[in-house]
């Protein structure tokens, strides 16, 4: 457990201290055993961090806070504290929109962003229907939210690892789920819809990498970049888990941006 002041943070840290550093972020109701397999084979050419964010795993667990914007803050004092000099900081989901906070709110802490299946560019139906789920996350916090996990899998995704989900959800606190959740797209500082995506997304300084699962939205978000190095990538036949449901693949993908995103001679 690391007191950063702010919050108390589990995180666990792997591979040579003075390597460069790749930090990997779960995402809404999960925590980070997801990046076990990510994280070991990673270990012997970088230092990675895996935090669980405030509200999961075996974090702290404040009443009030539990929010994207707020996390994005804790993974800089995070890095910070652990004086790893700038992270190519990677993301899942909720953690994807977390970890374009922090490259935005802390430029000095990111060197680059991975994001995968990123909590942002909603639009259509999707919006119209966040009041909805709010409300039925206010009322049944991790309950309602373990349905949405347990169809976000493809068909051809293993059962148990549809089931690590749901357990893990299902043990997040419940008024950490709509926090969460109001934080991403309907608090007033929230970026998860795609008109406040796209302005957040241009103010990113850092070269970025995004994998969608939804040919559309690649097509949309490949509109937005304008850092050089930056691209976005379809994966298609997965489902939102694509980092799980396709490690190996994962992890190749970000041990080649890592090393181009710290080339040899830095």
């Amino acid at each position: 457990m690391t007191d950063l002041g702010r919050i108390r943070l589990f995180c666990t840290c792997l591979g040579p201290a003075d390597a460069p550093a790749l930090l990997l972020v779960h995402g809404w109701g999960g925590d980070g055993r997801e990046w076990s397999r990510h994280a070991e084979e990673l270990a012997g050419t970088f230092r990675v961090l895996v935090p669980d964010l405030r509200g999961h795993g075996r974090s702290e667990v404040p009443q009030d806070g539990n929010t994207p914007v707020e996390m994005a803050d804790d993974l800089a004092a995070l890095v910070a504290t652990l004086a790893t000099g700038p992270v190519v900081a990677v993301g899942h989901s909720m953690g994807g929109q977390v970890v374009n906070l922090l490259a935005v709110r802390h430029p000095q802490a990111v060197r680059s962003v991975v994001a995968l299946d990123p909590a942002h560019g909603a639009h259509g139906t999707e919006v119209d229907g966040i009041p909805g789920r709010l409300a039925e996350y206010q009322a049944d916090g991790a309950r309602a939210a373990a349905s949405f996990v347990a169809g976000a899998f493809a068909p051809d995704a293993p059962a148990w690892l549809r089931t690590a989900h749901v357990r893990t959800m299902l043990g997040t606190p419940d008024h950490v789920i709509a926090q969460a959740y109001a934080g991403m797209y309907s608090d007033p500082d929230a970026i998860g819809v795609r008109p406040y995506s796209e302005k957040y997304l241009w103010r990113r300084p850092q070269p970025a990498l995004t994998v969608w699962t939804s040919e559309e939205a690649a097509a949309w978000e490949r509109t937005t970049l304008h850092v050089p190095g930056s691209r976005v990538d379809h994966w298609a036949g997965t489902g939102h888990y694509l980092h799980e449901e396709r490690a190996e693949r994962t992890i190749r993908l970000l041990g080649d941006w890592a090393t181009e995103t710290f080339p040899s001679d830095s």
